[in-house]
């Protein structure tokens, strides 16, 4: 009886380590969100992605919350480890933006980044708490400007002269004194994206050290008294897996505390060093675990902490704003396959129901994704095609070398890690419709986006009297 059930033991073992090699593209992702059931169909967050596909249609946005929260916590628990709770995560409501979302944020105890009208008021829609807001963007508008001020946001981000001289201007005609951060430019080049660095010499963001427009900023800023001024702000640039880049953003941005302090008399009592970590969109990337991202944070700290240390400057309140690296990973956008077509000694498509209106991303920066057959989870791959969007563009793409198994009309795919600046960047085009957003708990889903219709595409549409019909 024994031999046998040592037998049984390791043929389990092969087979599931046959099965794993099988699953490659699932278990390539670190975080906890994605299995394979008995059926052998893709599951997200506990829920089978076949039935989820059923009940909502697709496209269809999914997200697990359990990993959202998992990686809130990670960021949270990390300053309070490494800056002795000194500091504040805010989520960069950028990358996935919704009601829920504030609220879960809310809940985990951060607080959160806004860059436009519209996320001002969706964060208060949802009752987010206006003292935990930041708010920064390289153009406010003056109506943005007015409704921050009125929902006192705690600080906000000045990113251009003529940007300090309007908030001067509101905040005198309230009668109050707004804190804000000056965003400074120290000349740092991440290794990223060319469209997605943003400390670069010529960025559109910021206030550039290097060609004296920094300080200039600071001089001006002395002359408005209704502006408070607290501290700097920096962000490099995104999906970087780089410690260096982080470290060396933080050292010049305290060289430059120190520069104002002696020239200006200024003290930077806080500190945003943005975020821009980077995740898993396909197997050239590295893995990371939420260890990784720990240790993100504490070279972050470790180099402020130092670089202060050694210029006698207090150590500042910190911020970081973690987005992509919260919900990247968390959500997986599902779709159904249509037309499939094969040109010989050239490339196969597999035409999907979704595209570049609901994610933009491979048409803007070639970014690149895993896919799933969500119903053949475990089957190996056995040709590369092109996942082809359904709008009237040629590069309507996803992407153009997925490796998967052979695909049939009506398949479900899942394309993985696209919580972030993908239902951010959605759009109409062609009109068609923005997908719904599911969230995913303990394998149960519920909606926090509702599907559009047709009705509401022409919604906002007006026809002028004179094209009435007769």
């Amino acid at each position: 009886m024994r031999d046998i059930i040592d037998d049984f033991r390791e043929m389990s073992r092969i087979f599931l380590a046959f099965f794993a090699d099988l699953c490659y593209n699932v278990r390539m992702f670190s975080n906890e969100s994605m299995n394979i059931n008995a059926q052998g169909h893709l599951t997200f967050g506990g829920a089978d992605c076949v039935e989820l596909a059923e009940e909502f249609h697709t496209p269809l946005y999914v997200f697990d919350e359990a990993h959202i929260r998992t990686m809130m916590r990670t960021y949270r628990q990390a300053l309070e480890d490494f800056y002795e709770g000194n500091g504040r995560i805010l989520y960069a409501s950028k990358a996935f933006c919704t009601s829920a979302m504030f609220r879960i944020a809310e809940e985990e105890g951060l607080g959160a980044d806004v860059v436009s009208g519209g996320e001002l008021f969706t964060a208060l829609h949802a009752g987010f708490p206006a003292d935990r807001l930041c708010m920064h963007g390289n153009n406010k508008l003056p109506g943005e400007i007015s409704a921050a001020l009125e929902a006192g946001v705690s600080r906000i981000v000045i990113d251009a002269f003529s940007e300090m001289d309007l908030l001067e201007e509101e905040a005198a005609r309230r009668g109050m004194v707004q804190n804000v951060l000056l965003r400074i430019n120290p000349g740092v080049e991440a290794h990223t994206h060319a469209y997605v660095q943003t400390a670069t010499p010529d960025s559109k963001f910021g206030f550039s050290v290097a060609n004296g427009e920094a300080d200039r900023a600071v001089r001006e800023l002395k002359a408005h008294p209704h502006l408070a001024f607290r501290g700097l702000h920096c962000h490099i640039g995104s999906q970087i897996f780089e410690k260096q880049s982080f470290v060396l953003a933080a050292e010049k941005c305290v060289a430059f505390m120190g520069h104002i302090r002696e020239q200006y008399g200024l003290v930077c009592d806080e500190l945003d060093l943005g975020g821009g970590f980077g995740i898993r969109y396909t197997k050239a990337d590295p893995a990371l675990t939420a260890s990784d991202y720990r240790a993100f944070l504490e070279a972050l700290c470790v180099s402020v902490k130092k670089n202060c240390r050694a210029l006698d400057l207090k150590t500042p309140f910190l911020y970081l704003e973690p987005g992509r690296s919260i919900v990247g990973e968390a959500g997986i956008t599902l779709y159904t396959v249509g037309a499939i077509k094969e040109i010989p000694g050239i490339r196969k498509y597999l035409a999907i129901d979704g595209g570049m209106f609901d994610n933009p991303r491979y048409c803007l920066y070639g970014s690149q994704y895993t896919a799933v057959l969500v119903s053949r989870a475990a089957e190996s791959p056995v040709e590369k095609v092109a996942i082809a969007g359904k709008c009237c563009e040629s590069g309507d793409l996803i992407g153009v070398d997925f490796d998967l198994p052979a695909a049939e009309q009506g398949d479900v795919l899942a394309i993985l890690s696209t919580g972030a600046y993908n239902y951010s960047m959605a759009s109409n085009y062609n009109r068609n419709l923005i997908p719904p957003v599911v969230l995913v708990r303990e394998g149960k889903a519920e909606l926090i986006v509702r599907p559009q219709t047709y009705d509401d595409l022409v919604s906002h549409d007006v026809i002028p009297p004179r094209l009435g019909r007769e």
